[in-house]
């Protein structure tokens, strides 16, 4: 089995557990520059409301980068929800 394929699966196994698409829009003070605030987008797998792996990225930051962090901003999203099932009036047949 091909690495990809690996990395797909543990996905899908994250997805099932409970994990989410979590994206964060990190804005930090230039180092150099305190002035000036630089973006930077981190994408991962995450549990919300908590944000463990997030908060695990943000304080491996605060210990070891130089750019102080000015805000963070979150969003998340399921990937898989169940289906939606509506109610239709009419058929259409086709031939």
């Amino acid at each position: 089995m091909a690495v990809g394929q690996r990395r797909d699966y543990r996905d899908i196994e994250l997805v099932l557990k409970g994990y989410r698409l979590a994206t964060a829009e990190i804005l930090y003070r230039m180092p150099d520059n305190p002035d000036f605030l630089q973006a930077y987008l981190w994408q991962d797998f995450d549990m919300a409301p908590q944000f463990p792996v997030l908060r695990k990225f943000l304080k491996f930051w605060s210990d070891n980068l130089d750019g102080p962090l000015h805000s963070v901003r979150v969003a998340s999203t399921q990937l898989m929800t169940p289906a939606e099932f509506r109610a239709v009036d009419g058929v259409l047949r086709i031939h």
